[in-house]
């Protein structure tokens, strides 16, 4: 598999780069087909823990011996280049897996034990991070708990991105009905009162393999065991290092994002050069250079879309180092320092909004290849989810107005 056009792993992964590149080599080779079936991916998550990739990105406790943050966006984006359902997957356990970090409570670890060893759980979920509007609270779903004696009882409905069928445990934030704060809470998805469904095929334009799905819970009795935190009031605004988890999650998608753009152009790029091209150059029709104006169109469509991967990438880049050492940083973070990465972040939000969409699609024009479609499907459900002119504007406020010191909400 080629996929790497111009923006290879770093090499800092040592050992497990190949590990990944094993893995993504593997996922390539049916992606096509899976995208196609839809099914549930459960056969993608055996290859996730046998590989273990799973393990490795998940942050254990107390985070000493975590893969790093840079490491992990690059393992996210190999793995996206070949598919990016199952990167999608991965990467949001990876963030789902720092949720008692971001909570306070980093002592908590996402595995179950037993004779025969560890087994890492599989997180899939929602955090319930920030201003929630009325028509997101229609499509999503909303969840409510209520302390009771012994724990609390959970109700509602939530629709998760991925992972509904196959993950082992959810992380979910849920708003209490005593105090109207965020309580975060982990379930078992086989617990009594829970019930999950596929999302209709008729919804599912791309990322068709990861898992997306309905989640009902009624009257799901929890324990106070149960517990991860809990978000008072505006704490997502308010509190800088709790305030990085919905950023987290939005820099980890756009990892995502720019792995399928790069599949994208590497599967063109491949086509074109086996003669698969869908506009062939006329060697009649010349250049004032001498070279075929079609051949000539097609270099220069190319260079523009491959110079457009590049300039995301290294926007994202830097968005990434500011988040590592952000997360390094622990409860130490000040609110300064979230806006500044907060900023980074909206900035590749939308610069990779306005680059991945435009790569996926004009490849379609160059070559047709089996499947090349499904990068811009995946693209437009990856990126469709926030709004571009949001983004634009909170990134003006925060530099023509930075004494205001609003903290940036991811889109």
């Amino acid at each position: 598999m080629t996929t790497d056009v111009l923006h290879p792993p770093p090499p800092g992964l040592g050992a497990e780069g190949r590990v990944v590149r094993d893995l993504a080599d593997d996922l390539a080779v049916d992606a096509v087909e899976r995208d196609r079936a839809g099914a549930p991916p459960f056969d993608e998550t055996s290859r996730l823990r046998e590989s273990g990739l799973l393990a490795a990105l998940t942050v254990p406790p107390g985070a000493e011996r975590a893969t790093s943050w840079e490491d992990a966006c690059a393992v996210v984006r190999t793995i996206a280049a070949a598919d990016s359902s199952v990167a999608e997957l991965l990467a949001r356990h990876h963030v789902l897996s720092r949720t008692g970090h971001f909570l306070g409570s980093p002592e908590r670890n996402f595995s179950s034990g037993g004779r025969t060893g560890h087994r890492t759980w599989l997180l899939a979920g929602d955090l319930g991070a920030g201003p929630v509007t009325e028509a997101a609270r229609l499509r999503h779903g909303s969840l409510t708990i209520t302390p009771v004696r012994g724990g609390y009882v959970l109700n509602g409905r939530r629709r998760l991105a991925t992972g509904v069928p196959v993950a082992d445990r959810l992380v979910l934030g849920a708003v209490c009905s005593a105090t109207g704060d965020i309580r975060v809470v982990l379930v078992d998805p086989d617990a009594e009162g829970v019930e999950t469904e596929p999302i209709p095929d008729h919804e599912r334009t791309g990322q068709r393999a990861g898992g997306a799905g309905l989640v009902d819970f009624q009257d799901v009795p929890l324990g106070p065991e149960a517990l991860l935190g809990v978000v008072e009031g505006d704490g997502y605004r308010r509190a800088p290092f709790t305030a990085l988890a919905p950023l987290a999650t939005a820099l980890m998608l756009v990892q995502v994002a720019l792995g399928t753009a790069e599949a994208a152009l590497a599967e063109a790029r491949d086509a074109i050069l086996a003669g698969h091209r869908i506009h062939l150059p006329d060697p009649l029709d010349d250049d004032p250079v001498g070279e075929p104006t079609a051949e000539a169109d097609l270099l220069h469509t190319w260079g523009e879309l491959a110079t457009s991967l590049y300039a995301a990438s290294t926007v994202a880049d830097r968005a990434g180092t500011a988040m590592g050492a952000a997360l390094r940083r622990g409860q130490r973070l000040t609110a300064a320092d979230r806006a500044e990465v907060a900023v980074l972040v909206a900035t590749t939000e939308a610069v990779v909004a306005e680059a991945v969409p435009r790569i996926t699609a004009r490849v379609t024009e160059l070559a047709d290849p089996p499947g090349l479609d499904r990068h811009w499907r995946n693209a437009r459900v990856l990126l469709g989810r926030g709004s571009t002119a949001r983004r634009f504007r909170d990134i003006g406020s925060h530099f023509l107005y930075p004494s205001r010191g609003a903290p940036l909400a991811p889109g």
